[in-house]
């Protein structure tokens, strides 16, 4: 089984699967939520480096961690998308609050 979640700190790395629909969200929406509250995390980074379809319920599952994140006083970021991710990311709106790479900045230092 492929591995989903990274701690490291107070940041949680959500290795995103290739596809992340209605099925593999609510899965990692319940992952997520759990690891938030017991990590103390304040910086959620979804590695969008496998992933090559997404639906409603991705978006959903993204602005939900988004929210949760900022409610514990931290941020949210989207790392290694690809172009077709970045399309389906700015026609949601999601590239409005949260901060969207191609690779990852140097600056997250998340090796």
């Amino acid at each position: 089984m492929e591995q989903l979640f990274t701690v490291s700190g107070t940041t949680l790395t959500m290795h995103l699967p290739a596809e992340v629909d209605h099925h593999s969200s609510e899965q990692l929406k319940t992952e997520a939520d759990r690891m938030i509250r017991n990590y103390n995390i304040r910086r959620v980074v979804f590695d969008f480096g496998r992933t090559v379809f997404m639906d409603s319920s991705g978006i959903g599952m993204i602005i939900g961690r988004y929210k949760m994140a900022r409610y514990m006083g931290g941020s949210a970021v989207a790392v290694r998308v690809s172009a077709r991710m970045q399309r389906i990311l700015a026609l949601s709106g999601i590239g409005r609050v949260i901060d969207i790479y191609g690779e990852v900045p140097q600056q997250l230092n998340l090796d």
